[in-house]
Order: structure tokens, then C-alpha cells, then sequence
């Protein structure tokens, strides 16, 4: 729960996989551990050149030491010792991949199969088994006299409703028909004051006049030739794959893992080519050459038995090591539809592409879920055999359904779910439900133990329905409800106390036993990692503490809601804020050494890697501050109760943080300044060997690749994240199912046929 004022425990990581020792005389200023120690019992051996389990030790190890270090990260005993043995002892075993069944006519050139269920994955506007169907969609809502474009929302649209996509666009009357006309674009303003008459088109400028060719028949050429009139940022280019002043420029659109250069991309949705399948055309029709392989298929599997010419599906044996996790193929309703709808290119997904489509990367702080859901179907440990899946990853883009909820009218959560974004989500998390229930067997022989979902929302898993909670829950928010019971938010659309306990139950936010935090998406910025900012040492970082965010109410810009971060912000400004609030006034105890400011500074990052202890306080629900922190190699001085921060309940938070309780705010700098030098430069090496677990350079990876391949280049983005060698979130996630699935006791209760788990007997 990280290190307190009142005691500490000391971490020193090695260079090499050494286990924790804990002295009471290993620095000059006496220490205070808070268990007995034995010198002499060191838990893992080097035996051949490898990390081998010392049975004998094995209780010692649980029992008598705080953590164990394994692959340059400090872990909590049980998961440490257990993953020093078994982690390093672990071999590939054989598993059958196989691909059968066909759907109707190919889904008619609409979809893609899923072979599994000869169901099709219809691209937005079409459903049905074969794409049959045609779903009409409307931009305008609640139509009146009075209203005649609807009541307001980010469809509204005065020009040519796309039905498939619930987009606004020119149509066809005019010169560019695919042109945006998004929102307010096509709206005049009400006088000089810049607000938006949403009853009245602006046909003047949508169409053109005498003296004016109008948005929708405007060409690029005159636009930047002529300096014609063009309203920004109304006018921006919205939708995915388009630049320009007036949208004239196509790029990539994205779309997961780019359909791995195996079908055409569009707008988020993969129309795979001959021979490929999946929601990114990573499953072949047969098993490809080993230099054609996916990722996810190595090189070292069977060798290839199928018939390319008629491209016939067979089983293949691949090897592949424990755990193995299998990735729903969902309906496309529940993922790419939610991408191909996206009113904003920006929302829910972690990059986009310029004109020369190279990769922008995104501050979109719900990235996390893309990334996981891209590294997952990379993966080695992916397989599409069910009966041999250890875990089932359920891949509902909540994010994007969150972000897009109120935005068109077949969105909206008004009416049942009462203004509810949480609740409208949480809905479709329980279709997915019934539909994983229903069309495979996997569910029902855990009672959905096995499976894993992600709500990467502000709250994380507060607000799942209670059919579902059995299951493991990601997210950003570990919320135990040991002291905050109630919904943390000031937002009112996000605020879970307000759905009806029927369909939400009467569960936590989050159980540690089972579920887990995953660090939020980062934009990988290379010049932090090229100035080595992670690595400052304590004499290069004159700052005792430091925090940069909204403040609330007394500062400008501030959030006005009393119960925003809980009010711990608020109580952190009175004590230490550093800036001057609306009244001119500083912290009642302010310092030079001690930073609280409200106003974002350009230097930031900069900032942080010069600070000793960096501040972690929620903010609506989780925040990024964790993160930073980290990235920044700054110590992380959590004020949160009861709330677990990303992988605590598996790292040993102690060697690395300080909690202080929310009711001791104004205690903050005496605690700090208890924590000898010793400590300081201990939790500092800490942070330093594991801050790459809070990245997800696997995924940045594999863009790296895709990039390479396409564009035959590499960014700095890419080379430097490609330079990093230690294991990020992703590998970490990998680790801790590894660790259950020998370690969780239900699994013994489960009737199923005996497995090949690839450890040794006494890992299990």
C-alpha cells in the first residue's frame, strides 16, 4: 500500500535477478522492517545458468519477505517467488489451431466470416448472419416545425444524412459529395456572440451564392490561391481519413493492427482479402509459410500442410507456451461499427495517419483498451482453440461506445438509462453476455471465472451489470469501496450510484483478488526516454514534491463542482498550492521546494523528472498522474484511500511509493521530508526497473513493424521504443494470468479434460 510515515521498507534491486534482502544495518541510518528477516535465506538460486525454485525456501519466501525481485521489477512475495520459479521453468507445448466452417456467400462482399460460428462481422449498416440487412440510421433527432433539423447533437446535420454511419456529409448534389458537413459547419450564428442557431441552416455557405461557391463545391486550389473564406474550426475535417482545409486530403484511417497489411481499411472496419479472417486479418484460411505467418502463429510451428491453391482449412499443431488466451470474434456491432461511427477521429483510438500516412500518435487517455485488444491478437500466447484457452478476453471497445453515447440518435442513453453513459455501456456489456453465452460453450463451465473484460472508464468496473462480475475486471480504477462506497464522479452521466441496484448488483468497483488496474495509454513521446529524464537521480532533482492539474473552484478554469477528486485536490491547494488562486492567496504552508500549481505547464515532463515525490490524487475517477509520475522516474506519493493503483495488487507498491492518507494532507511535506536519503535513492532504483510496465511499447511495436514494412522508414518514435528491451504492460498482464492460472484454487473445482500446462509439477 506503499510506504508510510511511521515505518519503511527498503528495496534495493540488483543488476541481475536477485532476491530482495531486507538488513536491519544496511545503510547508515538504522532502519525498521516490518518483519523478522534471516540474512542468510536467499530464495532463488542460479543453477546452470538459469533461476531455479529452492522448495526449501518456499515458505520463507511467501512469509518472511516483503518482495522479490524478478525481471527488474519488485513483486509481492507469493507472485514473486512464484513467478521466479515457474516464469523462468515454463515450456511450449503443442496446441491445435484450426479454421473450418464457411459463412453465406462470403457475407456478400459486407463482411467478414467468423468460421467459428459461420457468422458474418458486417461492416457498418448491414447485420445479419450474412450481412443481409440493411440498417438505416438518422442524423436528426426529435424533427419538429420549430426544430426543423432536431434537437441537438453531434449528428445533427443540415446536408446529406449517410444512414450506414449516421455522418454529415455534402451528398450528391454537390461538387464533393464525401465532404464533411459535420455539426456545426453548416449553421449560422446567432449575431456576433459566435453561438450556434442550430434551426437555421447557413445554405449560403454550404451550397454557395453569386459571390460564393460554397463549402461543398469549394476546390482546395482556389482556397489556398484565392484566401476564399472558410469557417474553422467548425469546418475541421472530423471524420477519420481526411486533412485539409477543406478535407481534400485522404490518409489511412485506423483500424486494428491495420488489418495486418492483409485487407483494405475502412474507417476502422478490415476488409480482409482472399484467405484472411478476423476482426484484423490475422487468421488464415490455412497455415501460411513460416516468412508469412502472423505474429501470433510462430515461425517454429508445424510445417505447412494445407492445400494454398484451394486454400483448404485444416488443424495445425503450433507450440506455444501457457497461458493461452482466446479473443472473441465479436459482432461487429459490439466493436469495429463503434470505429466506423466515430463522429471525431480522435476519440477511442491511440493514433491516426497524415497525408503521407506516417503515424500521429494520440494523448487519448481510453488508448489503453486498443493497445491491449492489438497486443493480445499479436500475441504467442493468442490461440483460437478454445478447449485449450486458459483465458477469454472479451473485446467490448466500452471507450468508444462511452465517448460516442448521445452523440447520434440510435446512441443515446436518455429515456431507460436516464442520462447515464455507464448504464447505456454497461447494456452492452450484457448482450455481449447473453451472446457469449449462447453461441459457445466456454462461459458456463467457470460460470465466466476465465474470462476478462476491460472498462477503462473514469470508475472502471463500478458500473458493470452483475451477470458479468464473476469475471476478471480491467481498469484504471481500483477502487476496493473500503472507504469510498459511493461513485467518486462529479459528472452526473458518469455517476453509478444512480443505476438501479437490480441490473447492477451489489458489488465493488474492483476485487484484488481477481481483477486488476492497467496503467492508462501514454502517448509514447521519444524525447523523455532520449533525454533519459526517467533516470535523474535524487541530487538532480531539487523538487521535494510536485503537483500540475486542476485545482478546483478557487483557481481559474478550475473545476466547479466541491466534489471533484473527492475534494483532494482542493485540500492539497490549501495547504501547498504554489500559484496564486482567485483571491492572490498561496497554500497556508507553501514552500519553495513543494509545487502545487493549477496552470498546465509547457516544461511538464521536465518538471517531474526534476521532483523527488510527484502527487497522485483522482481526479473524476481515476487520473493519468500515476503514470507521469512514473514515465518521469519520480516517486509517486499516492492520497487516495482504499484505492489500488495500476498492478498493486501484485507489485509490492512499498519499495516504490508513499501513501498518505487523505485525512493527513496537511502532514504531507513532514512526511516527506522523514524519508531519510537512503530510502529516497532506494525507491528511486525501484522506479527505475520497472517504469517500462507502465508503457505498452509492445503495441507501439507493432506499428513500428507495420510502418517499416509500408513506409520502409522508422521515426524516432519508432527506433526508440523499438530500443527498449524491458517488459511493459502487456508482458506484465501476461504475467499475472500466468501466475493465476496455477495459483487461482477455483480452477481445481472445474470439470475439464486434463491439459498439458507446460511447468513443472510443483508449480501447479
Amino acid at each position: 500500500m506503499g510506504i508510510h510515515w511511521w515505518s519503511w521498507q527498503v528495496v534495493v534491486p540488483g543488476l541481475s535477478l536477485v532476491v530482495l534482502v531486507v538488513a536491519t544495518h544496511l545503510f547508515v541510518t538504522p532502519l525498521v522492517p516490518t518483519f523478522s528477516v534471516d540474512p542468510n535465506a536467499l530464495v532463488i538460486h542460479r543453477i546452470n545458468g538459469t533461476y531455479e525454485w529452492n522448495a526449501e525456501r518456499d515458505r520463507s519466501c511467501e512469509k518472511e519477505h516483503g518482495a522479490v525481485v524478478y525481471r527488474n521489477a519488485t513483486w509481492k512475495a507469493d507472485v514473486g517467488c512464484w513467478l521466479s520459479q515457474c516464469g523462468n521453468s515454463s515450456f511450449p507445448i503443442p496446441v491445435v489451431e484450426f479454421w473450418r466452417n464457411s459463412c453465406t456467400f462470403e457475407c456478400d462482399g459486407r463482411g467478414v466470416c467468423n468460421k467459428e460460428l459461420a457468422q458474418c462481422r458486417c461492416s457498418v449498416g448491414f447485420s445479419g448472419v450474412g450481412c443481409e440487412k440493411v440498417i438505416n440510421r438518422k442524423c436528426n433527432k426529435g424533427v419538429t416545425d420549430e426544430q426543423p433539423y432536431g434537437s441537438w447533437g453531434v449528428s445533427v446535420c443540415p446536408g446529406f444524412c449517410d444512414k450506414r454511419t449516421a455522418h454529415c456529409l455534402c451528398g450528391n448534389t454537390t461538387k464533393y459529395p464525401d465532404r464533411p458537413l459535420a455539426e456545426a459547419c453548416g449553421f449560422h450564428s446567432k449575431g456576433n456572440t459566435g453561438e450556434i442557431d442550430w434551426t437555421k441552416a447557413d445554405t449560403d455557405y454550404i451550397y454557395g451564392n453569386k459571390s460564393y461557391q460554397g463549402w461543398c463545391n469549394l476546390d482546395a486550389e482556389d482556397v489556398h490561391d484565392k484566401n476564399i473564406r472558410v469557417k474553422l474550426p467548425q469546418c475541421d475535417c472530423k471524420y477519420d481519413g481526411q486533412w485539409g482545409v477543406v478535407c481534400e486530403s485522404p490518409s489511412e484511417s485506423f483500424c486494428i493492427n491495420q488489418c495486418n497489411l492483409n485487407g483494405i481499411c475502412h474507417q476502422g472496419f478490415c476488409a480482409c482479402r482472399k484467405g484472411w479472417y478476423g476482426v484484423d486479418c490475422s487468421v488464415p484460411s490455412y497455415l501460411p509459410p513460416p516468412v508469412q505467418r502472423p505474429k501470433w502463429l510462430p515461425q517454429e510451428a508445424a510445417p505447412d500442410v494445407s492445400d494454398e491453391t484451394n486454400r483448404i482449412s485444416v488443424a495445425s499443431n503450433i507450440m506455444k507456451k501457457r497461458p493461452l488466451v482466446y479473443v472473441y470474434d465479436l459482432p461487429a456491432e459490439f466493436t469495429t461499427q463503434f470505429l466506423q461511427g466515430r463522429h471525431f477521429k480522435f476519440e477511442c483510438v491511440n493514433r491516426l495517419y497524415d497525408v503521407d500516412n506516417a503515424t500521429i500518435w494520440t494523448e487519448n487517455l481510453y488508448g489503453a483498451g486498443i493497445a491491449l485488444y492489438e497486443s493480445l491478437l499479436a500475441s504467442e500466447h493468442r490461440t483460437t482453440n478454445g478447449d485449450e484457452a486458459d483465458f477469454f478476453y472479451v473485446p467490448f471497445l466500452q471507450a468508444c461506445i462511452v465517448e460516442q453515447g448521445d452523440a447520434a440518435p440510435h446512441l443515446t442513453f436518455q429515456g431507460k438509462y436516464m442520462g447515464l453513459r455507464q448504464y447505456f455501456a454497461g447494456d452492452y456489456s450484457k448482450q455481449i453476455y447473453f451472446h457469449i453465452q449462447q453461441n459457445y460453450p466456454y462461459w458456463n463451465r467457470s460460470a465466466g471465472r476465465d474470462h476478462i473484460w476491460f472498462f477503462p472508464w473514469d470508475e472502471g468496473a463500478c458500473s458493470a451489470p452483475k451477470e458479468i462480475w464473476n469475471s476478471m475486471m480491467l481498469s484504471h480504477w481500483g477502487n476496493t469501496n473500503a472507504k469510498h462506497k459511493a461513485s467518486t464522479t462529479a459528472y452526473r452521466a458518469d455517476n453509478w450510484d444512480l443505476i438501479p441496484p437490480e441490473w447492477r448488483g451489489d458489488h465493488p468497483c474492483y476485487d484484488p483478488a481477481k481483477d486488476l488496474v492497467l496503467p492508462a495509454w501514454k502517448f509514447p513521446d521519444p524525447y523523455p526516454i532520449v533525454q533519459n529524464l526517467s533516470s535523474r537521480h535524487r541530487q538532480d532533482r531539487p523538487t521535494l514534491f510536485y503537483f500540475n492539474g486542476n485545482l478546483g473552484s478557487a483557481y481559474d478554469n478550475g473545476r466547479p463542482e466541491p466534489g471533484y477528486s473527492m475534494g483532494i485536490r482542493q485540500k492539497l491547494a490549501a495547504e501547498f498550492g504554489s500559484q496564486p488562486n482567485k483571491k492572490g492567496l498561496l497554500g497556508r504552508q507553501a514552500v519553495d521546494d513543494v509545487v502545487v500549481q493549477a496552470q498546465r505547464s509547457p516544461q511538464y515532463k521536465l518538471e517531474l523528472s526534476k521532483s523527488r515525490f510527484c502527487g497522485v490524487l483522482p481526479g473524476d475517477g481515476w487520473s493519468g498522474r500515476m503514470e507521469d509520475s512514473i514515465l518521469s522516474g519520480c516517486i509517486p506519493v499516492i492520497i487516495q484511500d482504499g484505492i489500488h493503483l495500476p498492478f498493486e495488487n501484485v507489485l509490492d507498491y512499498e519499495s516504490f511509493t508513499v501513501r498518505v492518507a487523505e485525512d493527513n494532507i496537511h502532514n504531507l511535506i513532514t512526511i516527506l521530508k522523514a524519508i531519510n536519503e537512503a530510502q529516497v535513492d532506494s525507491m528511486l532504483a525501484v522506479v527505475r526497473g520497472l517504469w517500462q510496465r507502465f508503457t505498452y511499447h509492445y503495441a507501439v511495436k507493432l506499428e513500428a513493424n507495420r510502418q517499416k514494412l509500408k513506409l520502409n522508414k522508422e521515426d524516432l518514435w519508432a527506433s526508440v521504443q523499438n530500443s527498449l528491451t524491458g517488459d511493459d504492460a502487456f508482458s506484465t498482464f501476461i504475467h499475472v494470468l500466468e501466475y493465476k492460472l496455477h495459483t487461482d484454487t477455483w480452477r481445481s473445482e472445474m470439470k475439464q479434460p486434463l491439459k498439458n500446462y507446460g511447468v513443472p509439477d510443483n508449480c501447479r
